[in-house]
């Protein structure tokens, strides 16, 4: 009898359960900033001390992805994905229970962030073990749960704080994870490759992830793209709604709605198309996924730059939307390039490295960005700054992809 990973269905099968479970680790970040004023409210916390809550998760990510790399390239990936599910999730449901700022830090900050940062590294290689020939694809229908994740999360969340209270957000959906992890006991199969000759290798050290990505010029520089990209993201997320109320008057939840259902809807759309879109390209040369991403950094900070100024609500809103789409060319093909051009076993281990980079530099853009919107006056003054970051990011991303890139992959297929 023939174990169910040997069918030809059953890659699509896992990127479902792994599409799933990254629309719970996502969401889930989506759940507190939708219920954050309940909270502050009800436990009399200040602005300063929740956005210490917020900076601190993004720090605990960051120290931690590099481990769940480390991890996942040397034990069993199917453990390291559930495990991460389940630890996340019942620290969700914990969160429910907090009752002070420093409860708050531990079971939000440290234990939801350091658990969800378990999942990434691993959940993208089983992927891409899987997904041989339409990884690009695969990776950009996985990408979609992100997009779904926020606004289906931010939207129930809401609903559910409102009919119950803000604590049933966090216990109802740390309980769909938990049950959803379980599943994932059940169904997820370590992959083949994990026992081929691959995996009898030597197994990694901690560090050769780090001398990995920092000594190849093509994973170097999408790191930097990807830190670019994160900065851009938090800073977006995290002021937009308020320039939505401070420039245009609106309400707290049209400004939660609005800043992310434009925005993602758009970026549903273009990821979809980015992947497709790559995989035909990459038949031809490999190194025009990553041309594909400079564009869409190119492309996004246009749109980046005319949100700010006179212009009027429905040119924001375009805005929000061109930048959604092309930003997703660069989500498309995130790790796509870089397992072109890293080896096998330390997929995992590089994917935790650019991690880790992009969410240490991200964390600073709330505070950065508030230091500039309280010197000018205005949030006005950011798009300009975050579009100069993306260009930037661009053009030194398509001229090592021109470069570097074919020789950076031939060298791990030597």
């Amino acid at each position: 009898m023939k174990k169910f990973h040997e069918g030809k269905m059953y890659k699509w099968e896992v990127l479902f359960l792994l599409w799933m479970a990254y629309l719970l680790n996502q969401g889930d970040r989506q759940v507190f900033n939708t219920v954050l004023p309940a909270i502050r409210d009800a436990l009399n916390l200040t602005d300063t001390s929740v956005g210490l809550i917020a900076t601190i998760f993004n720090l605990a990510f960051a120290v931690v992805v590099p481990i769940g790399g480390w991890m996942g390239d040397r034990f069993s990936r199917k453990f390291v994905v559930t495990f991460s599910v389940l630890f996340f999730s019942v620290a969700t449901m914990f969160t429910g229970y907090a009752n002070s700022f420093v409860m708050l830090i531990l079971l939000r900050s440290i234990a939801t962030g350091g658990g969800e940062a378990l999942f990434g590294p691993s959940n993208y290689s089983i992927l891409a073990q899987y997904h041989t020939d339409t990884r690009a694809r695969a990776m950009s229908i996985h990408q979609t749960a992100y997009y779904v994740g926020v606004i289906l999360a931010g939207w129930l969340a809401g609903l559910i704080a409102d009919k119950l209270g803000w604590q049933y957000s966090f216990l109802i959906f740390g309980g769909v994870g938990v049950l959803w992890g379980i599943l994932m006991i059940i169904r997820l199969d370590k992959k083949p490759a994990e026992t081929s000759a691959s995996a009898a290798e030597s197994k990694p050290g901690f560090l050769d992830g780090f001398k990995t990505v920092f000594t190849t010029p093509t994973a170097l520089v999408l790191t930097i793209g990807f830190s670019g990209l994160i900065f851009v993201i938090s800073g977006f997320m995290t002021w937009v709604p308020a320039y939505l109320q401070e420039e245009f008057g609106q309400t707290q939840a049209e400004a939660g709605f609005n800043s992310m259902f434009w925005t993602y809807v758009a970026a549903f759309i273009g990821v979809l198309l980015a992947g497709s879109l790559s995989d035909r390209l990459a038949l031809k040369e490999s190194k025009y996924r990553m041309y594909l991403q400079a564009f869409g950094l190119l492309c996004g900070a246009v749109f980046l730059s005319f949100m700010g100024g006179d212009s009027s609500l429905a040119i924001v809103y375009c805005c929000f939307a061109g930048w959604g789409l092309f930003r997703a060319f660069f989500d498309a093909n995130t790790y796509s390039v870089l397992y072109d051009v890293t080896p096998e076993r330390l997929h995992a281990s590089c994917a935790s490295v650019m991690g880790m980079t992009g969410f240490a530099v991200g964390a600073f853009a709330p505070l950065i960005l508030g230091c500039i919107k309280q010197s000018m006056g205005s949030l006005n003054s950011t798009f300009p700054i975050l579009a100069i970051i993306w260009v930037g990011c661009g053009i030194l991303m398509f001229v090592v992809a021109k470069i570097s890139y074919k020789r950076d992959r031939e060298h791990v297929r030597n």
